[in-house]
């Protein structure tokens, strides 16, 4: 007997085009996505990176079936059952390896949130290691926030909603864009062991003060001068605002990759050159806010303009105020809105609240079946805060009510 699916649920270019997948594969309704970048005239269609994000939802998920247009600006995809990293699914002793294009130009933290946001609801734990030359560790001007941002800024969060064992988040070679902007050769391997049938009902509705700043410098094959340079502009300004600050430094060597040169087949060249910094500053309610910059790579600024930019940067949202981080707050609505059927509260910024991404996962979120949002003014707030009630769509874990 075939398997009968509901309509699809039909969308319009490639905007959010992770959520939309990440949110059907969830509750499982199919998506049909058309009109991607079709009025482009040479970037036509699926990229690199969102082709490899299908294939990364193909390799963690049983029975899910993906239909691309000949000309790549149509998009069916009808989700299966997430499965993690079992055995029979591309894994191999309980470890997935998914290896990303050369010519990606997108952060891995593009394809490590979404996977998180799924780990907690697979049948089995989550264990994924991304390879490839397409990896790239640090912040990109693409807008992708590092490795370091989300496993101290958004991974701890989950912990809000019951989720928080056997969760971890490795960087085993780190990687700056390379030329262009693509590649950078590193690897980064995702632990996600804790699984639920529901997330908890969460209430967060005291930002508190700031009480401690913790960070990472990191360098790629480039002097390590670099990184003491990013500390010490970076506590400049961050030491006057609170005393318990300590940045940590890292630096790695960068990767050698063949050159594609046939009259010298043993020619090698060294990519994912580069540096940066992430800054984590966390209240005394347990809220973080978070803040990433990182050189870029046609290079030219020194290593003092970035530390000093992205102390700006996290004093900046630090300032919107609120519970949440705008990095941090998709995961975080989201999570609320596959809870149980209860109302989950959360204050936010109106700058963080108003933005185009989160007034978008409200409507999708709404086209998939969720309630709407309830928003109030936060009672005896002095930032003009509002507190979003989300009711839980109870869908929960399939697999582990299944099992």
């Amino acid at each position: 007997m075939a398997t009968s699916f509901p309509p699809p649920l039909r969308f319009t270019t490639h905007r959010a085009l992770t959520h939309r997948l990440v949110l059907s594969t969830l509750t499982g309704r199919p998506v049909h996505i058309s009109q991607i970048r079709s009025s482009s005239p040479t970037t036509t269609g699926l990229a690199s990176h969102e082709i490899s994000f299908l294939r990364l939802l193909e390799a963690v998920t049983n029975g899910s079936t993906i239909e691309i247009s000949y000309t790549g600006t149509t998009l069916l995809y009808r989700p299966g059952l997430i499965t993690g990293s079992a055995a029979g699914s591309g894994a191999s002793g309980g470890v997935l390896r998914h290896e990303l294009p050369q010519g990606c130009t997108r952060g891995v933290s593009y394809f490590l949130i979404p996977l998180c946001l799924l780990a907690p609801f697979s049948k089995t734990s989550v264990n994924v290691i991304f390879t490839g030359l397409g990896v790239i560790t640090s912040a990109t001007e693409t807008g992708d926030v590092s490795v370091d941002s989300v496993r101290t800024a958004i991974l701890p969060l989950y912990e809000q909603f019951g989720i928080s064992n056997n969760i971890e988040l490795r960087v085993l070679k780190r990687s700056s864009p390379g030329p262009g902007g693509k590649g950078g050769a590193g690897e980064v391997q995702l632990v996600f062991g804790h699984q639920v049938r529901l997330p908890k009902t969460i209430h967060l509705l005291n930002p508190g003060r700031v009480k401690r700043i913790r960070g990472v410098a990191y360098c790629t094959g480039v002097s390590a001068s670099n990184n003491a340079r990013m500390i010490e502009a970076a506590r400049g300004i961050l030491n006057p605002m609170t005393g318990d600050t300590y940045i940590f430094s890292d630096v790695s060597s960068a990767s050698f990759v063949p050159l594609s040169d046939k009259s010298n087949s043993g020619s090698k060249r060294k990519i994912g050159v580069g540096f940066g910094i992430s800054l984590v500053a966390e209240t005394s309610t347990g809220c973080l806010y978070s803040a990433d910059l990182a050189s870029p790579t046609s290079g030219g600024q020194p290593a003092e303009d970035i530390g000093r930019h992205c102390a700006y940067q996290l004093l900046e949202t630090v300032s919107f105020g609120g519970c949440v981080s705008p990095v941090a707050a998709p995961s975080m609505l989201t999570l609320m809105a596959m809870g149980s059927e209860d109302v989950a509260r959360l204050q936010m910024s109106r700058v963080v609240f108003g933005n185009e991404e989160i007034i978008g996962l409200g409507r999708d979120l709404r086209k998939f079946g969720a309630s709407g949002w309830g928003i109030r003014d936060a009672p005896g707030d002095l930032h003009g805060d509002l507190v979003v009630s989300v009711v839980g769509r109870g869908v929960g874990n399939v697999g582990r009510k299944i099992a």
